[in-house]
């Protein structure tokens, strides 16, 4: 991924590389120096749990939590294939959907190696808080399928995909399930945000305010 990134910075138009790093103007000049950094292997590094940012990590809180349970946090990247909270990563700006030169699809290109990995962690169940963007990086069948467990995030109806706030009731279920395990998901309240079990399925149906 580091060589194909490196081929990308070297040949690619400024156009072509804001298509690939999904940004423009000022963050597009950070992501080039970043990428490049990551190719030289001058990155400067920091834990996962710090690095990324955005609406699930703030309401997740993650830096109240001790190691133990960031460990627990697994992050499929573009660029690293997947991560726990405590390891070290560089800035970096590379999608799942995106395609890198003679690799393709980066997410096509990490499943084997993902689901290889997960499969050979036996004794672990995972519970499945990914966007679909990230999902793609696993291959849904075979063994790994008997040991994940989704969550869906849904409309009040029951239908559809929520949108208005997932992400902060996101953040705060994967808190309550670090610190209290896959039943938090039935007893979840938040906000009017619910969860529930339903005909065998983990569910958080929104508030009723949020269907309009």
């Amino acid at each position: 991924m580091r060589d194909a990134l490196a081929t990308l910075l070297a040949s690619a138009s400024r156009d072509e590389l804001s298509r690939v790093l999904k940004v423009r103007g000022v963050l597009l000049d950070r992501a080039i120096e970043a990428s490049g950094h990551l190719v030289e292997g001058t990155a400067p590094l920091m834990p996962a749990w710090q690095r990324y940012s955005g609406v699930v990590w703030t309401h997740l809180d993650p830096a109240s939590l001790d190691d133990e349970k960031r460990r627990r946090i697994l992050v499929p990247s573009g660029l690293y294939g997947i991560s726990c909270g405590t390891d070290a990563i560089g800035d970096y700006r590379l999608t799942m959907k995106v395609g890198l030169g003679d690799l393709g699809n980066v997410g096509r290109f990490w499943r084997p190696s993902l689901t290889r990995v997960l499969e050979g962690l036996d004794e672990a169940w995972f519970i499945d808080l990914l966007p679909k963007e990230h999902a793609s990086a696993l291959d849904p069948r075979g063994r790994l399928s008997e040991r994940v467990v989704s969550v869906a995030f849904v409309r009040h109806d029951g239908e559809g995909v929520a949108g208005h706030d997932a992400k902060a009731a996101k953040g705060i279920l994967a808190r309550r399930i670090l610190e209290g395990g896959l039943e938090s998901v039935g007893g979840f309240r938040w906000r009017g945000w619910r969860g529930r079990i339903h005909r065998g399925r983990y569910e958080v149906r929104a508030p009723r305010t949020l269907d309009t």
